[in-house]
């Protein structure tokens, strides 16, 4: 497994327009190029033993890239 950990902000909290729909979290990741900043997901976390929990705005956050190993190749020196 081949993985990048990369700094985050949660800028904002965004309300569903419609009840039914998940609130969202938008992030702001420090180390993206302008253009593409941003993400947005649905604002639920758990911790070890499953618990839910939701990000504050201003929260710092890590966003971890996974990928298998069979999904990448090597980079040449």
């Amino acid at each position: 497994m081949k993985k990048k950990r990369l700094r985050g902000r949660v800028e904002k909290v965004i309300k569903p327009p419609v009840p039914t729909e998940p609130e969202k979290a938008e992030i702001s990741v420090d180390e993206a190029e302008d253009l593409y900043k941003e993400i947005r997901i649905e604002n639920v976390v758990t911790d070890e033993n499953g618990q839910k929990a939701a990000l504050k705005p201003g929260a710092e956050v890590d966003v971890v890239i996974e990928a298998d190993s069979s999904a990448t190749i090597k980079k040449p020196a």
